[in-house]
């Protein structure tokens, strides 16, 4: 029955998109169809398969393995954050980035992530029919994350149509980074996180396909912008100039730097001002709290993937959590206890937390677009904050649904 429900709701997820389309006679069934076929493969390969499963879990252990590295640096300037029985969430999750995101950084400066990315998304492209740049740009923000790949995209949203700009948008509220998934796997079960990933990249195409359907005309399915290596160029043009290598290296370490304090800072805060609410909420009612009025909003979706009642509940409250801080918030909560969750629940709670999707992410995108685009292309994005959270919500649920299908 839970797996007739959970396909039932991979349906459901998707007749909600089509229900807030902008263009329900533009849609490319016969796209999406593929799209969500390809999905449904690549889930059934990384979870059922010993070969896949194999891929999965060897990466995992290799993000854990740089982040076994970083602690070497980190016990050379903090001995005594390292070697103790229990490393706090800064150390353990948040510190390793210091080496990751370098090391991502260098792969860009030498152009092997740049060159991964473009052909990736050239082969997407072809196997979805999708237009060249909206394919290149999914597999792009998986990597570089979601304002890092609008800014190096910059010549691109200035030279396409407000509404391409738009599905660019929505899209990369579901995106993660390549350099921040040493720190998931360290709270969560790496297997599920990198099976995740290009699941997201699918569905975040599929679910803009559906809210938001366009036609590209093969005069404007071109990719005016490649990634470069801290900078782009036009296809027809040379590489732009690099800056030397260790200026290169020493703004990445800063900028590494900036995102701990920036995720620490946000996850500290959000955590104190959802107990502020509690206590205020509580005052009301004792059983009145952010968690249990989120996880009302959400049941009826968390139940959909096929999960009990009491399960569906508590589901439900770690998603209107993330939504409304961020993963790392429900990561923390749950990593000492993940592993004793039953596997269905364990699957899709840490694909669903596997994104940047939450209300703060959509400050990002539309401060990142403003100092991108001109003021007509902006205002289009800022008045349509719904669909940005909408799209979010919906490539998280149906990522989840769909790996939830083949674990039990």
């Amino acid at each position: 029955m839970y797996l007739v429900v959970n396909i039932i709701g991979i349906f459901v997820f998707l007749v909600i998109a089509f229900a807030f389309s902008k263009n329900r006679h533009n849609i490319k069934w016969r796209s999406i169809i593929l799209m969500l076929v390809l999905n449904l493969v690549l889930a059934w390969f990384f979870t059922s398969f010993s070969v896949g499963t194999d891929i999965v879990k060897g990466a995992a252990e290799g993000f854990n393995w740089l982040v076994a590295v970083a602690y070497q640096g980190i016990a050379f300037a903090l001995s005594s954050w390292v070697h103790v029985k229990q490393m706090d969430f800064v150390t353990s999750a948040l510190l390793p980035i210091l080496l990751i995101v370098p090391l991502f950084d260098i792969l860009t400066y030498i152009g092997i992530l740049p060159f991964i990315i473009k052909w990736i998304g050239r082969g997407l492209a072809v196997i979805t029919g999708q237009p060249k740049f909206e394919s290149f740009f999914a597999v792009e923000m998986m990597f570089l994350g979601n304002t890092e790949a609008l800014a190096v995209s910059s010549l691109q949203l200035k030279q396409m149509k407000a509404e391409r700009d738009l599905t660019l948008a929505m899209m990369s509220m579901s995106c993660v980074t390549a350099s921040i998934l040493g720190s998931y796997t360290q709270m969560m079960p790496g297997q599920y996180i990198l099976t995740a990933v290009p699941i997201n990249i699918i569905n975040a195409i599929i679910v803009t396909n559906l809210l938001n359907p366009l036609t590209v005309t093969p005069e404007e399915d071109t990719i005016a912008r490649m990634t470069g290596s801290n900078a782009a160029a036009n296809e027809t043009d040379g590489p732009a100039k690099k800056e030397p290598f260790f200026s290169f290296l020493g703004d990445s370490i800063l900028g590494a730097g900036r995102l701990i304090l920036i995720i620490a800072a946000n996850v500290i805060a959000f955590v104190a001002l959802a107990a502020l609410i509690d206590k205020i909420l509580m005052l009301v009612n004792p059983w009145l709290t952010l968690e249990h009025i989120l996880g009302i909003i959400m049941f009826p979706f968390a139940w959909l993937t096929g999960l009990s009642v009491d399960d569906a509940f508590k589901f439900a409250q770690f998603m209107g959590t993330k939504l409304v801080t961020n993963e790392f918030v429900v990561m923390g909560k749950v990593t000492g206890s993940i592993n004793n969750y039953a596997p269905h629940f364990k699957a899709m709670l840490t694909v669903f937390l596997t994104s940047f999707a939450n209300f703060s992410t959509v400050g990002m995108i539309i401060g990142a677009f403003k100092g991108l685009v001109d003021k007509e292309k902006n205002d289009l994005i800022s008045a349509n904050v719904g669909y940005l959270l909408l799209s979010g919500i919906l490539v998280s649920l149906l990522s989840a649904g769909i790996v939830g299908v083949f674990v039990w």
